[in-house]
């Protein structure tokens, strides 16, 4: 059975860091990430990683935001640094496979991230 579990949200000032963790567990997976949803808006992807380490950011966290994996710890981070207001959003780990044309998706909980300013 796939779970993926989530940690390290919270309420952070603006220009704070916050590190999220996701371990996604029951399978392999070509590529992990993080995607994020606010109020009243779609979800949208924030980074992602594949299993040989290329990531893909939202041009929107260029620069202040880092993803990284442990693939011995089934483990996805995402490092989020000098945050802003409109990254309050609720942050959902996403673990994909890709099989013959079709990708498969399985998502975490979500984890809440408050940026105040």
């Amino acid at each position: 059975q796939v779970q993926l579990v989530e940690s390290g949200g919270g309420l952070v000032q603006a220009g704070g860091s916050l590190r999220l963790s996701c371990v996604a567990s029951g399978r392999s997976f070509n590529g992990l990430g993080w995607y994020r949803q606010a109020p009243a808006k779609q979800r949208v992807l924030v980074a992602s990683i594949s299993v040989a380490g290329n990531s893909n950011y939202a041009d929107s966290v260029k620069g202040r935001f880092t993803i990284s994996r442990n693939n011995a710890k089934d483990t996805v981070y995402l490092q989020m640094d000098s945050l802003k207001p409109e990254d309050t959003a609720t942050y959902y780990c996403n673990a994909y496979v890709a099989d013959m044309g079709s990708r498969y998706d399985w998502w975490g909980q979500g984890t809440q991230v408050t940026v105040s300013s």
